[in-house]
Formats: structure tokens, C-alpha cells, sequence
């Protein structure tokens, strides 16, 4: 049997609160994430960019950078706009959804540029 891992989360602490999957994992490489935008484009989701400032991170309430992209197809474009969210939000968490119109929710969501924990 293999033992248990215990990740240390508490809530009185941002810096070591897990909010999706993916926190688990070391940080996704740029190439890991160009792969998750070309998943949300193949299955012709509408991705979007939202942000938050890591003490928020549980809320249900994330910042929408601009509209969702709807209809956009183009990768480079969609990896463009996620970081320059991150880029005028450095100490946020920048999460990328992919909205499905068929089942009018989320697709996926992630987590692709961590922020600064105090």
C-alpha cells in the first residue's frame, strides 16, 4: 500500500492554498500551456482570461480580463492577451477558461500564471 500525501492548505495562509488541479503540479511550462489553449480551441470553446489577487483565490469572483474571446481560434493570439494579463496584474493569479456553448459552462479552467503570495 502505497502512504498518503498530505498537502499542507490552509486557509490562513495564501501561499499554500490549492485552487484547482494543476496547483498540485510544479507551474506549467510555457509549452503545457500553449497545449491546454490548443485543447480549448479544438474542442471550439471560447476561451477567456480572468485574474485575482492570490488572498481571493477561493472566491467565486474573478476579475474577467476583457470579454471572452468568443470564436477565437487563433493560439498565439489567446496566449498573447493571457500574459498581458499577467503582465499588468504581475502579483495576481491569472486563469485561463475555455467556455463551453453546448453545455453553457465551463469547459476547463486553470490556473497558467501563479501570483505573489505574501
Amino acid at each position: 500500500m502505497s502512504e498518503m500525501i498530505d498537502y499542507k492548505s490552509r486557509l490562513s495562509d495564501p501561499a499554500s492554498r490549492k485552487f484547482e488541479t494543476f496547483s498540485y503540479l510544479p507551474a506549467l511550462s510555457e509549452e503545457q500551456i500553449r497545449k491546454q489553449v490548443e485543447y480549448i480551441v479544438s474542442k471550439g470553446w471560447n476561451p477567456a482570461v480572468e485574474h485575482t489577487e492570490p488572498e481571493y483565490l477561493m472566491s467565486n469572483y474573478w476579475y474577467m480580463w476583457k470579454l471572452p474571446m468568443f470564436g477565437e481560434t487563433d493560439v498565439d493570439r489567446i496566449l498573447a492577451e493571457a500574459e498581458a494579463c499577467h503582465k499588468a496584474n504581475p502579483n495576481n493569479h491569472v486563469r485561463l477558461v475555455g467556455y463551453d456553448n453546448f453545455s453553457q459552462s465551463q469547459g476547463t479552467a486553470m490556473v497558467i500564471y501563479r501570483g505573489k503570495t505574501v
